[in-house]
């Protein structure tokens, strides 16, 4: 079954970054689903999963802080480490070009860590892995959408988006392979999950919302995100029972 996630991750992920290069003129409306499916993915998949992984040995308060923590640390390395400034103001090409890799490999970290993610998550059961799994493979198509963006709004052409995009398709497959070699408690793979939760409601608020309205109408954009938010609502309670 890993074998077959691990494929359908790396297509996942192919094909957003194929979607996105097709439909540029269309990546607001994109990003603003892309945008409420993360969110959702946070709200009413990760952080109920580690609200009960975790409920045997950590209180929910605790749980919860975990949360915050992630979206703190993924603020820090979004705007400390990976330099990615949500300003549209003109640059350098040089300048764009090193902005665009750096958002390209932050993407690509953190497809290699939602593989770790689905891997660990099978340790505890089939049923929490094909959960987590479902989460991250909706997740990974809005990653391939954002790589290649990033790429192409950086002054990047098709074939480094293209480079890129490769890679992070293969991320989240060195990452469920990688998840092979370590075993973990329910109780800290929840925590885990809380911090993951912290991770998507940072990269849906502060990256995918705030570039879907860029220079674009609000009213299609906003519908486009409450029906992400609606249809991964529906996929993972159709998952879950």
């Amino acid at each position: 079954m890993l074998y077959f996630i691990a494929l359908a991750a790396f297509t996942a992920t192919f094909l957003g970054g194929l979607f996105a290069l097709r439909f540029k003129d269309k990546l607001h409306l994109i990003l603003g689903f892309s945008a409420g499916a993360v969110i959702a993915v946070a709200f009413f998949d990760l952080l109920p999963e580690a609200l009960e992984l975790a409920g045997e040995s950590y209180d929910s308060g605790f749980v919860i802080k975990i949360v915050a923590i992630g979206f703190v640390v993924y603020l820090l390395l979004d705007r400390l480490v990976f330099a990615h400034n949500h300003s549209h103001d003109e640059e350098s090409e040089v300048g764009h070009a090193h902005r665009g890799w750096l958002g390209a490999g932050s993407l690509s970290i953190h497809s290699f860590l939602d593989g770790v993610a689905i891997g660990l998550a099978f340790q505890v059961s089939s049923a929490v892995g094909l959960v987590v799994t479902t989460a991250v493979l909706v997740h990974d198509f809005s990653d391939g959408i954002n790589t290649v963006n990033m790429i192409l709004r950086s002054k990047g052409n098709r074939r480094e988006a293209f480079t890129w995009l490769s890679l992070d398709a293969l991320a989240p497959v060195l990452g469920i392979f990688a998840a092979q070699f370590f075993t973990l408690e329910e109780s800290t793979l929840g925590l885990i999950l809380a911090l993951f939760a912290g991770f998507f409601l940072y990269i849906g608020a502060s990256d995918l919302l705030p570039e879907s309205h860029h220079n674009h109408p609000t009213y299609w954009t906003t519908f486009m995100t409450v029906l992400g938010m609606g249809v991964l609502y529906l996929a993972i309670q159709a998952v879950g029972h």
